[in-house]
């Protein structure tokens, strides 16, 4: 499926129903705004402070820093590839300072738990954030029993998604098939190179409907309602 999709669910939210994933053997998702909804702007309280220290950072007023910010994440795939190419930073002090936000406006998701347990074989987050990060909201959202991995920034050696280098990096450690495996995120250029890969591709979210590329092969304005929904090895014919 590449072009938007027509199916409607209720409520006018767009939907993809039934996706066939009956040979998918280990499910990898992105974390920020594909693990619970982008509408409730976790995301937005990180970029202000990305903002304020590209501010401290650059000198610049806080308009031209949020310029420069959407400019790297456009060019190095994250605001920090960005800035450890142009300024002398330390990233470690980086990625503790803008993750380090309220985690308020984040719950965790009956329906997702019990999408997620629907799924057979391994369950991987795969994150441009750090560790620590991954580490919090996980806990937040209750999701850290239900996984087992993540391959967060540091296990990339700061190189984010979507380089080919990090994606083989996170193959190798779960030694994951790619042919028998499905990718959830809310990006589409970091889809690009799990599909050149073989993986099966989701993207999920606001953009779902309105990107476009061959890349992607499935859409859904939310997971838990495609994983559902979704056909999966083992289920009844």
């Amino acid at each position: 499926m590449t072009g938007p999709a027509s199916a409607t669910a209720p409520g006018g939210a767009l939907a993809e129903p039934g996706a066939d994933l009956r040979h998918v053997r280990a499910w990898v998702f992105d974390l920020d705004n594909t693990l619970y909804p982008a509408e409730n702007r976790f995301m937005g309280l990180v970029e202000q402070r990305i903002n304020q220290y590209v501010v401290r950072t650059s000198g610049l007023p806080s308009d031209e820093a949020l310029s420069m910010q959407k400019t790297f994440l456009h060019d190095y795939g994250t605001s920090l590839a960005g800035l450890m190419e142009h300024y002398q930073i330390d990233p470690h002090h980086f990625l503790a300072e803008v993750h380090d936000v309220p985690l308020d406006v984040l719950a965790p998701d009956a329906d997702l738990h019990a999408a997620l347990k629907r799924l057979k074989g391994p369950r991987l987050v795969f994150t441009n954030g750090s560790t620590g990060h991954a580490e919090r909201v996980m806990q937040r959202l209750e999701l850290t029993g239900l996984f087992d991995g993540v391959f967060a920034l540091e296990d990339a050696d700061l190189i984010p998604k979507p380089d080919p280098r990090t994606f083989a990096k996170m193959l190798a450690r779960f030694d994951v098939d790619p042919a028998t495996a499905c990718f959830f995120e809310d990006t589409p250029k970091n889809l690009a190179p799990a599909r050149d890969l073989g993986m099966t591709t989701v993207l999920i979210g606001p953009k779902a409907f309105i990107a476009e590329g061959d890349h992607i092969q499935h859409r859904a304005a939310s997971l838990a309602p495609f994983l559902a929904a979704a056909r999966l090895d083992g289920d009844p014919q």
